[in-house]
């Protein structure tokens, strides 16, 4: 075992005493080497040095001595990132796009939602050495009567533990919150319309909970401002530097005063809740979302580009799709409302398999490289969809992607397989996972008297009648080719890599694709092995449709449980 020394020549903030204590430790976990304190003659300086550009950083040497430099603390933190991942790399890197961001769904009972909290804040740490610089979240109310509820405390308590945990590595904190969600116990006076045919709604909002309140109704405004006020009180401490105003999925009202929402009710409250957002946080940045925009109605891009015929006070960002949709064709013709700078919502975890993540990783560098090859001159960064671990390479792809747009995604992720498990599997795994994301689309369905049933459907339609599994698979190719090459780069790796959720996922995925090839749609032991083992490792003992491991047993303890979700 060798030991170097380290010294701090810059100011001994709490974000740089986190920094050295990372370097410490993730560089003994990698490679056994530990540091202990020395003087300015070290092997290992940290320091900061503004003019590098903002949160960018420089690694040098002199003789035998490394030399990390930031521009500011979270330059710092990133170097260090940067040289835990590789070493030798030596140079100068200052982000392209100042918003790199990740967002965390924790709903489900998804990893987020029930994985032990020590784990889900360590992951936080990791993403953070790879660029990430944001973390949002979501306090979703419709499940609660008040904030007082002692299941409401309960997610608040988590969701204080993750954004305190993005502030200690240096992430600002971002609060998602959509413009008109109520609690279970709503007003029912108050209560927003959600029926389609009226006042131009062609179909029903999605993910409407029917608690959600009219801001057209009297009071409901004021209701909602208030609720709005007791939750920023119950995470007071948090530095929040984003905050998201939602308008469907859910949400939304089409009643007569509303219609079009995106143009009208929701523009109307927004611009209350944006300003109360700007007396509590006036550091922080405001983003209105324009997910779901013209989908169920018309005119709700028109009429946005009409309100923002000048850019709005209470607003800094518009998030939007990119990829397809009445969005991205309005933007294609008219541009951003407002010029307001765009963010992107790239949904990395509901693409490639159903349930989520169900049959391991999703890894998709391909498409995410090539999507961010068509998006990065349009956007100003963005906030990537999250509903587990099972995407992790999807995220470092748009992180580093944001962080500078000239990186092929190739590239990113042979950084990705050297750091997180050798330089010396780097061709094998790159080359099975391209293998892996040819072979996506497999999907879980529940027979049910001959009619087939896709996640967020099997429960409701189940009402105690008998059930079968059945997998929807695409065209498999090359899995035992793919199976092999990651059996054979297992042989090279430490059992220390063998064991990480990181290659197991991957792993995994290979010998589902495989099993699935030989054994066809129906249900095996062979298949149930690999579930159970991605159920203990996503913590998704618990968990509901969109995001359970679809074992047979695990199916039937959900079947058991009565669980039904509510779209």
């Amino acid at each position: 075992m060798s030991t170097l020394s380290y010294f701090i020549a810059a100011p001994v903030t709490p974000l740089v005493i986190k920094t050295s204590e990372i370097l410490q430790r993730r560089l003994f976990e990698r490679t056994g080497i530990r540091l202990s304190p020395g003087d300015q003659r070290a092997d290992i300086v940290l320091a900061i040095e503004p003019g590098i550009g903002r949160e960018g950083f420089r690694i040098d040497s002199a003789g035998t001595q490394t030399r990390i430099t930031g521009n500011d603390e979270r330059g710092l933190l990133f170097g260090v990132g940067k040289y835990l991942r590789d070493q030798n790399w030596r140079g100068v890197s200052v982000p392209e796009k100042q918003v790199r961001g990740m967002y965390f769904a924790t709903h489900f009972h998804n990893f987020y939602h029930d994985a032990p909290i020590e784990q889900v804040t360590q992951y936080i740490e990791e993403l953070a050495l790879w660029g990430c610089n944001v973390l949002s979240v979501w306090f979703d109310m419709h499940h609660y009567n008040g904030i007082a509820d002692p299941a409401a405390q309960a997610m608040l308590d988590r969701l204080r533990a993750m954004l305190r945990a993005a502030n200690a590595v240096g992430m600002g904190a971002g609060l998602t919150m959509l413009s008109n969600e109520g609690y279970a116990n709503s007003p029912v006076e108050l209560r927003a319309d959600w029926r389609a045919g009226q006042n131009g709604y062609t179909r029903e909002p999605v993910g409407h909970y029917h608690v959600e309140v009219c801001p057209s109704q009297p009071g409901a405004v004021e209701l909602l401002l208030a609720s709005r006020r007791e939750l920023f009180a119950a995470l007071s401490g948090i530095e929040f530097e984003y905050l998201w105003i939602w308008p469907y999925d859910q949400g939304g009202c089409t009643c007569a005063q509303c219609a079009p929402w995106g143009a009208n009710g929701f523009i109307r409250l927004a611009t209350r809740l944006g300003e109360i957002c700007r007396q509590l946080h006036p550091r922080a940045k405001v983003i209105l979302s324009t997910w779901g925009f013209d989908i169920f109605t018309t005119g709700e891009w028109e009429g946005l580009h009409r309100a923002f015929g000048k850019k709005p006070t209470w607003a800094d960002y518009l998030m939007v799709d990119l990829r397809h949709g009445p969005g991205a064709t309005f933007l294609g013709l008219h541009g951003a409302p407002g010029g307001l700078p765009l963010l992107d919502f790239p949904e990395i975890s509901m693409m490639g398999m159903t349930p989520w993540g169900g049959f391991g990783a999703n890894a998709m560098p391909a498409f995410w490289g090539k999507y961010w090859a068509e998006s990065r001159a349009r956007l100003a960064g963005g906030f990537p969809y999250s509903e587990g671990i099972f995407e992790d390479l999807n995220k470092v792809v748009l992180l580093q992607s944001y962080w500078d747009g000239r990186r092929s995604a190739t590239d990113i992720m042979c950084e990705y397989i050297a750091a997180e498990f050798a330089p010396a599997v780097v061709e094998d795994v790159a080359n099975a996972i391209a293998m892996t994301e040819k072979n996506l689309g497999t999907e879980l369905r529940i027979v049910i008297n001959n009619s087939e049933y896709m996640v967020y459907h099997f429960m409701a339609a189940l009402k105690g009648q008998p059930y079968k599994l059945l997998y929807k698979l695409p065209k498999l190719s090359q899995t035992a080719e793919c199976l092999a090459l990651f059996q054979q780069a297992e042989a090279k790796l430490p059992a220390r890599v063998q064991q990480s959720w990181r290659w197991r996922i991957l792993a995994i995925r290979a010998a589902m694709d495989d099993a699935l090839a030989k054994g066809g749609p129906n249900p095996g032991a062979a298949y149930d092995e690999l579930f159970e083992a991605l159920i203990g490792i996503y913590y998704a003992q618990n968990a509901e449709e969109p995001v359970l491991p679809p074992s047979r047993a695990a199916v039937a303890r959900l079947v058991a449980r009565g669980d039904v979700h509510s779209f």
